[in-house]
This record gives C-alpha cells, structure tokens and sequence, in this order.
C-alpha cells in the first residue's frame, strides 16, 4: 500500500511539474505576441489618424496618392526577421526614408528601421518584431504586393492593400473586403488584426 501511495504521489508531482514548465515556457512567448498585436493595432491606428490630419490628395499632382501614410512589413536583411515602418513616401520612390516615417508622439521616435535591423535611440524598438517579440512571420490576407505586404490609408476611410505606380489610379487596389493581419510566433502562436473596408475600422481579432 505504502508502494502504491508513492507511485501516486510521483505521477502527481511529475503533472505539476510538467503544468509549470509548460506554464513558464510558452507564457512568455503568448505575452510577447499579444504585446506585438496591441501595439501594432494602435500603430495602425495612428497611420489610419495621420491619414485624416494629413489630406495628401493635390488635383496637380498626378501620382499625389503615393504619398498616402501607410503601415508596411519588411524582411531584415540576413533572414534576421522582420520589421515594419510607417511612412508617407513624399519622394514617391517606394521605399521609405528615415525622415519621411511617422514620429511617435508618446516616445517621440521614428517608427522606422533599416533592413539591418539593429536598435537606435532615434527609432522605435517595436518595430523590430522578431529581436522585440519573437515574431517570424505574418500574413496579409489582402496583399497583393511581391513583399509581406502593406495597407495604405486615405482622408475618406478607404484603405489600399498597394499604391499605383500609375499616374491618375488614385484608387486601384483599394480593399473590398475585410482584412487580416496575423502574426505568428517563434511556437507557431497566432494573433490577428482585423481592418475593416470603407470605414477602416482596425480591432484586435477575438476568434
């Protein structure tokens, strides 16, 4: 009886053992990732914000829509992961520029980095999602890009999955249906964000 009692008492402490590691193990990494969705939920929101504040549309310029404010994931160089920069490309060459990125207005950096994917004190840490949050990849269920994929933001509540290289095509590529972005983690641990068309309504996806 005595044998049996101890064999018992082996496999319960062996369960709660298993139950905290599992615990401490994957936690932090969920934590991380659902970091990353709220923090990129509140970024889209303030490039969906800086769209209606800052009217790019100009009847002279006939490409004026490259300009539109736009959230845009990109690959660091060297398969270090992935990173994404806000910015209105006032060049109109595709590719942002450092001074042409969204100031954050809390921390008063740019939400920018460079393909080498490195830290800056200018420039915000979050948008290095896979050194600050262990996220490796994502998944654009409206991109139409080559790239991981982009959403562009007008004055009117319309959002575009890409901007025209076309002169007079401000509204090419516009988005019909709902949209998602999901980030998936070092575990495979998904998270997603929903962006609704012709309102840009931007929320955490709760299914």
């Amino acid at each position: 009886m005595k044998n049996s009692f101890s064999i018992l008492e082996l496999i319960l402490v062996l369960f709660i053992l298993s139950l905290v590691i599992t615990t401490f193990y994957f936690k932090p990494y969920e934590n991380k990732l659902l970091d990353a969705t709220n923090r990129i939920e509140l970024y889209l929101k303030q490039t969906r914000y800086q769209s209606l504040i800052d009217n790019k549309e100009n009847k002279e310029d006939s490409l004026w829509f490259r300009k539109r404010w736009t959230f845009k994931f990109f690959n660091c160089a060297n398969d270090k992961g992935i990173y994404y920069v806000i910015y209105s490309d006032e060049n109109k060459q595709g590719h942002p520029n450092e001074n042409e990125s969204l100031l954050d207005p809390l921390t008063k950096k740019r939400v920018y980095s460079s393909n080498s994917c490195e830290y800056d004190e200018n420039r915000s840490k979050y948008v290095l999602l896979t050194k600050e949050f262990d996220v490796i990849d994502t998944n654009i269920t409206c991109n139409s890009t080559k790239g991981l994929g982009q959403l562009s933001f007008g004055n009117d509540g319309k959002v575009y999955s890409r901007l025209s290289t076309h002169e007079n095509r401000s509204e090419d590529y516009e988005i019909k249906n709902s949209c998602y972005i999901e980030l998936i983690n070092k575990l495979g641990q998904k998270k997603s964000i929903k962006i609704e068309p012709n309102t840009a309504f931007i929320g955490i996806n709760k299914q």
